[in-house]
C-alpha cells in the first residue's frame, strides 16, 4: 500500500494538500477545498482508508486542518468521518483533529455539526498547536 501525497497548488487554492501515510497512520488534509466535483477528488482518498483499515488495521490520526471548504465537500467530509466511525464500531482505533483559526467560529459551529450528525469524537485544537 502505497503513501498519498497531493500538494497545494498555489495558483489552485481550492485544492487541498493530503498527506497520508501508511508507516504512522495519520492522514491530514490541509488548506481550502472548494473545487468543482469534489467526488473525484475525495473518492481516492476514501478508498485509501477502506483499504487502510482492511490491510493495516493500525490506529489511525486525522487530521484535518481546513480553512475553507464548500458544501459538496462538507458532503465527502462526512463520508471521511463516517467511514472513521466504521473503523471504531469494529474495534479500531481512530482520533480526529480538527486545527482551526481561533479568530474563525463558523469553522467551530461547522466541526460541531459534523461531530452531532456522525456521533464522533472530534478534538478541536487552535491552529497554534500544529
Amino acid at each position: 500500500m502505497e503513501n498519498i501525497k497531493i500538494q497545494e497548488i498555489p495558483d489552485a487554492p481550492f485544492f487541498p494538500s493530503v498527506n497520508f501515510d501508511v508507516q504512522t497512520g495519520t492522514c491530514e488534509i490541509k488548506g481550502e477545498s472548494y473545487m468543482e466535483e469534489t467526488y473525484k477528488f475525495y473518492s481516492p482518498l476514501i478508498d485509501w482508508l477502506k483499504r487502510y483499515i482492511e490491510e493495516i488495521n493500525k490506529t489511525l490520526t486525522f487530521n484535518f486542518k481546513l480553512t475553507y471548504f464548500n458544501t459538496s465537500s462538507s458532503r465527502q467530509i462526512l463520508d471521511i468521518i463516517d467511514t472513521l466511525k466504521k473503523f471504531k464500531q469494529e474495534g479500531g482505533v481512530v482520533n480526529i483533529n480538527w486545527f482551526y483559526d481561533p479568530d474563525d467560529p463558523d469553522m467551530c459551529d461547522e466541526v460541531e455539526d459534523f461531530k452531532i450528525e456522525t456521533g464522533m469524537d472530534i478534538e478541536l485544537k487552535p491552529l497554534e498547536e500544529v
